[in-house]
């Protein structure tokens, strides 16, 4: 059963800290809704249901337009706890036509844990015994007034009431909760990526075989048959997609984490590319080849052309997510080019090096540069940045100079990873938060533009999950701003620029003496070329 009453306990532990000093003492209502099943425009048509987040993990529920009610008194360590309870839709006879009925009250009081399960019109006469409250009271929601969260029916309640409604402290007591995961939670992030990490083989494997010659088309009671899933060609971004996805839905996933990633050639320069449209290049590899559309192929007997095909996707698994990344050769039997080789294997450096720093009480801000001061010597080594040695430039192109000027964060904008739970950039208030005492802005490690879009800014606890995701990209858009730098050895950048982008990503759980790495798919390149060309 999902411990839906030791998150109760988590979170009410961060709430009453956020709570001020004259209001510990007072009765407070903590009242949530859940998720309505969503519909297709105007129409009737049933749209995929996905519980909302932090009434899940309060209650456990997965069952659609539920509530849940919460209250207790004063803010004693722990705190006691007067009421946590569910309250689902009755059964009606359109469910039982046209879908799944919701469960009994006393089946569904068996599979929640929860003190007590009742119908929505019981919270209505609950909520108006609200009003008559003593004075004093607080209702504390998520927020009422955006689309960030299923309303709530609060008509009833307000106007001459003496309970007070606020949405300040509901929210933050949550995310600072599920920052730290239980062991429930980590088992439930393990079974996602350990699927997800299965996938990502299967599309690799399927790429192999095709390589090998094992998959060919045939004959069938058309022309042509219909290929089996077995002997699936990926000659296109969405065909990968598919296999992944298919892969995740055959284990039993309902739900991706997030819309999957699927960039091939230059593309995948985009960060959030999300089309997954485009057929693989069968051409020369240009700058523009992120505007290549399927009338790109040519003649029936295509070769492929050497190329990368990045894959960002990950799978949910009973509301929690995983989220990892593999970028695997096409073209040229299965193996990388020697360029995208060296950016493959600099960036596996730079994900290495992380790991090897991450513990306890590390600040995430030290791990993201480290990543930049990989980069950095790794770029110096291939000739892409300038160094000292190199002829004609001279000290101010040290490695201590290329940080300070920032020029690698053209090349590695993003962060190097994100809190990670049942959102896939998980509680945003908490592992970026506003006031952050942790951090002096303008004094971080390097230069300041290596931290702007770093999802996580705090020291590394035992019981976070992150991701690890260093890249190395070569978007056109990004390095304009760094066309005209004196550091950058721009014949040799004009090299590599093919090679679009690499990103390789594992999620992590902090451990007492380190981490634990949940992604069970390999990452060395030896393996990666071994199963793409089909030799493993």
């Amino acid at each position: 059963m999902y411990p839906a009453k030791k998150h109760l306990a988590r979170t009410l532990e961060k709430f009453v800290t956020l709570l001020p000093e004259e209001d510990r003492e007072k009765r407070h209502f903590l009242l949530l809704a859940g998720a309505k099943t969503p519909f297709r425009n105007d129409t009737d048509r049933e749209m995929i249901f996905r519980q909302e987040s932090n009434f899940y993990y309060l209650s456990g529920c997965q069952i659609p337009g539920s509530f849940l009610l919460i209250s207790f008194r004063g803010a004693h360590s722990p705190v006691t706890v007067d009421t946590h309870d569910l309250f689902i839709p009755r059964i009606e006879p359109g469910d039982i036509m046209w879908s799944v009925p919701p469960p009994t009250l006393e089946v569904a009081l068996q599979t929640h844990n929860v003190n007590r399960v009742d119908h929505p019109d019981s919270l209505d006469q609950t909520l108006k015994e609200l009003i008559e409250s003593p004075s004093g009271s607080i209702l504390h929601i998520l927020t009422n007034d955006t689309a960030l969260f299923p309303r709530l029916p609060l008509e009833t309640v307000g106007g001459t009431s003496p309970l007070t409604i606020t949405h300040d402290y509901l929210l933050p007591a949550l995310h600072k909760a599920r920052l730290i995961k239980t062991p429930e939670e980590l088992r439930l992030i393990k079974k996602a990526n350990e699927i997800s990490s299965r996938a990502h083989e299967t599309v690799m494997r399927v790429l192999g075989a095709a390589v090998r010659g094992v998959i060919a088309k045939g004959k069938g009671a058309g022309e042509t048959r219909p290929l089996l899933p077995g002997e699936w060609l990926i000659e296109k971004e969405a065909e990968a997609e598919a296999i992944f996805v298919a892969s995740c839905r055959r284990e039993g996933s309902i739900h991706q984490a997030y819309l999957p990633i699927v960039a091939a050639s230059t593309r995948a320069s985009t960060l959030h590319y999300c089309c997954n449209d485009k057929e693989f290049s069968w051409g020369p590899v240009g700058p523009h080849d992120h505007q290549n559309r399927n009338g790109f192929a040519h003649g029936t007997e295509r070769v492929l052309d050497p190329q990368v095909l990045l894959i960002d996707a990950g799978c949910e698994w009973t509301n929690y997510a995983s989220d990892i990344t593999r970028t695997m050769p096409v073209g040229n039997g299965g193996k990388f080019t020697p360029e995208a080789k060296a950016i493959y294997m600099l960036v596996h450096e730079m994900q290495r090096l992380a790991f090897e720093a991450i513990r306890p009480g590390v600040h995430w801000d030290t791990i993201q540069f480290i990543c930049h001061q990989t980069l950095v010597r790794g770029f110096q080594k291939l000739g892409i940045f300038k160094s000292p040695n190199t002829p004609g430039s001279g000290s101010w192109n040290s490695e201590e100079a290329i940080i300070a000027s920032s020029v690698s964060a053209a090349f590695f904008p993003h962060g190097v990873g994100h809190s990670l739970g049942m959102d896939v950039h998980d509680v945003p208030s908490a592992s970026k938060p506003l006031v952050n005492p942790t951090i002096q802005k303008g004094q971080e490690l390097g230069h300041p533009d290596f931290y702007t879009y770093l999802r996580l800014r705090l020291p590394l606890e035992v019981g976070m999950v992150v991701t690890v995701e260093p890249g190395i990209y070569f978007s056109p858009h990004l390095l304009a701003s760094v066309r005209g730098s004196n550091h950058i050895s721009h014949d040799v950048l004009a090299k590599y620029e093919s090679v679009g982008g690499v990103r390789i990503e594992d999620v992590i759980t902090i451990t007492e003496n380190g981490y634990e790495n949940f992604t069970t798919v390999r990452s060395d390149v030896e393996w990666l070329e071994g199963v793409c060309s089909g030799e493993l």
